[in-house]
């Protein structure tokens, strides 16, 4: 399945299963995506997006790539990053450039 800006679009305010090691596994929530806009020097065909999610306030992840898991999107590989600890829980960015499947 293609994991693009799309299809992340599709799936906003969505649960995210997120494998951790030898414990159960965290669920974020989806709920924000914006679409960087390529610029004149950037090379011709690829699509740049972040995906923000919400954790529970008692887990923080460390940065580093996770085995997620989505009901419709199915299993991938993903790079999180703690940016923010809220009210609603930790907040995190995913960080994707990537070349378009057309």
């Amino acid at each position: 399945m293609d994991h693009g800006a799309e299809s992340f679009s599709e799936h906003l305010n969505t649960k995210f299963s997120v494998k951790v090691d030898s414990a159960e596994p965290v669920e974020l929530e989806l709920v924000d995506l914006v679409v960087r806009k390529s610029e004149p020097n950037e090379q011709a065909g690829m699509e740049r997006f972040s995906a923000f999610f919400y954790g529970p306030t008692n887990c923080l992840l460390p940065q580093q790539t996770y085995e997620v898991t989505h009901p419709a999107m199915g299993d991938f590989l993903i790079f999180l990053v703690a940016i923010g600890q809220e009210e609603r829980g930790f907040r995190y960015e995913a960080v994707f450039n990537r070349f378009k499947n057309d």
